[in-house]
């Protein structure tokens, strides 16, 4: 079993989001009214090549971002506070070729939410069997989706995904779970909070060590380990499931060893690469730590 990252382009997003500020709605607020922004941020997406078939983490962004109208110009996150910078060569599709899978060839496809930059490019993936949580289709769909963010009217007319179906089959510290791999070594658990149905996948490799592919549970492995939440998760599942998913996460890297990737944080590849695994014991959360604020590698 192999793992490789795909970068599919960079996001810039307001300082506020990263690093959020203020209760429910002024949340979300005080990240549109900031004026500062992020370094460009990578948009990773991940491969899984499992003696059972490819799988893919995310799909990464389009670069039809850039066209006139791609986004609602009613919007005001669309307006104000995203800038994305996808080129079609950078799009997951040519990607894969180049590491000679073909689109094709992906067997299953999870989603761990669905925002632009996670499901911009299901276009490559009509023949693969897309996994998503209930909870976040549910929350996609239709004109509340579009409040929330979401681009529905965006997606293949073809594109009809599977439920998870979650089993109570724990994995360490998260109480339910979704096996992929008959093997039962790549898993999918529940990590509600940026977004109301966000899901992460976890790796098990064959000396017990685990892959967290942790989507957008926290911009950084700073910020995991720091405890902080988000600005954006009033729009999803709300500031107490978030900080409920990073204590099960920070759990389980305090039980197993476990190399935590999340898809914004530049320092991902090189802990991929080099099985950097998340360091124990585990600091004390507190929100008023900021571990985003220098290096433009930390993102």
């Amino acid at each position: 079993m192999r793992v490789h990252a795909i970068q599919t382009g960079v996001v810039r997003v307001h300082n506020r989001q990263r690093h959020g500020k203020g209760h429910g709605l002024k949340r979300f607020v005080n990240t549109l009214l900031d004026t500062t922004w992020t370094e460009a941020m990578p948009i990773y997406a991940w491969v899984i090549e499992h003696p059972e078939g490819v799988i893919v983490v995310d799909t990464g962004d389009t670069a039809r971002t850039t066209t006139p109208g791609y986004f609602p110009a009613w919007h005001p996150y669309y307006r104000f506070a995203l800038r994305l910078d996808v080129r079609p060569e950078q799009e997951i599709g040519p990607q894969l070729r180049t590491l000679g899978i073909a689109p094709h060839d992906v067997r299953w496809l999870v989603l761990t939410h669905m925002h632009t930059d996670h499901a911009g490019g299901l276009a490559h993936f009509p023949k693969s069997e897309i996994l998503i949580s209930r909870e976040e289709l549910r929350a996609s769909q239709g004109t509340m989706g579009k409040m929330r963010g979401y681009l529905p009217h965006r997606r293949p007319d073809w594109f009809a995904p599977r439920e998870i179906t979650w089993v109570p089959e724990p994995l360490g510290t998260f109480p339910k779970s979704y096996a992929v791999t008959r093997a039962g070594d790549v898993r999918i658990v529940p990590t509600f909070g940026h977004s109301a149905g966000h899901v992460s996948v976890v790796v098990e490799e064959k000396n017990g060590t685990l892959l967290f592919l942790a989507g957008d549970t926290s911009y950084s492995q700073a910020n995991l380990i720091a405890g902080v939440i988000d600005g954006v998760c009033s729009m999803g599942g709300g500031e107490k499931a978030e900080a409920r998913t990073l204590e099960r996460i920070r759990a389980l890297g305090a039980e197993r060893d476990m190399v935590y990737l999340p898809t914004h944080d530049s320092e991902s590849t090189a802990r991929l690469e080099e099985r950097r695994i998340l360091p124990k014991p585990l600091a004390r959360p507190s929100e008023s730590r900021a571990p985003d604020r220098a290096p433009a590698r930390s993102a």
